[in-house]
């Protein structure tokens, strides 16, 4: 009950991402329970990525990160642009073969497996798992660089992508990275990155949590007209 009220308000509004919860006695009173009680409930918010809980400092909502649509840049600028703390891990950098979803794309020649974990504010978000024509990058430390800098220092010129963004559900082994349960209601990015002669670069596969992310654009008017019409008499 203290949990589903709680989560409420965050969704309402009344406590918006980033902010932080009155202190827990207050809050405890204001629900007549135990502070253990309560600190089950705020708990329970926590493991569902609603919350953080930071000893000494409060208990803040969780902030979401907007995954924008409107222009092309790498992951970790576009959240840090928005003020987002951002950490980069490397699961797998390798020259490797791709998979038949990914070889669709680039063809069979040699490419580069990059796997990588987006931590935003230190909790784990996204999942993104990227193949890469061509093995150059191979030792390049792209933990903190972006891969399409990576990919213009060496001479590719980055041109346009196209982007499907799906529902999905998380599977195992992503699951476990995420330390989320399987089943969980994840949005799914499929990226295929083109050179400017239309080549293709990059195949991603990127799995974000909900709770962490949201999909965020802006569009313009365009085609419309009005129409006026004097009322009948």
């Amino acid at each position: 009950m203290i949990a589903d009220d709680l989560t409420s308000k965050i969704k309402d509004g009344e406590w918006p991402p980033g902010s932080a919860l009155p202190p827990q006695k207050e809050l405890s009173s204001r629900y007549g329970v135990t502070l253990a009680t309560l600190r089950q409930a705020l708990q329970r918010l926590e493991d569902e990525g609603l919350l953080s809980q930071e000893p000494g400092r409060g208990t803040f909502v969780f902030p979401r990160a907007k995954y924008q649509l409107t222009s092309l840049h790498g992951f970790a600028d576009d959240l840090r642009a928005q003020g987002q703390t951002v950490t980069t891990e490397i699961l797998d950098q390798s020259a490797a073969t791709p998979p038949d979803w990914a070889a669709a794309r680039l063809g069979d020649g040699p490419a580069l497996r990059l796997e990588r974990l987006r931590l935003v504010a230190g909790r784990p978000a996204v999942h993104q798992l990227s193949w890469v024509r061509g093995t150059d990058l191979v030792s390049v430390d792209l933990s903190d660089t972006s891969l399409y800098a990576a990919l213009i220092n060496q001479g590719h010129l980055v041109h346009r992508a196209s982007e499907v963004v799906r529902p999905g559900l998380l599977e195992e082994p992503v699951a476990g990275l995420l330390r989320r349960p399987p089943g969980e209601p994840v949005l799914v990015s499929e990226r295929v990155t083109y050179a400017l002669d239309e080549t293709v670069l990059v195949v991603d596969r990127a799995t974000m949590l909900g709770s962490a992310m949201e999909i965020r654009t802006e569009r313009a008017a365009s085609g419309l007209s009005v129409q006026w019409s004097r009322p009948a008499t």
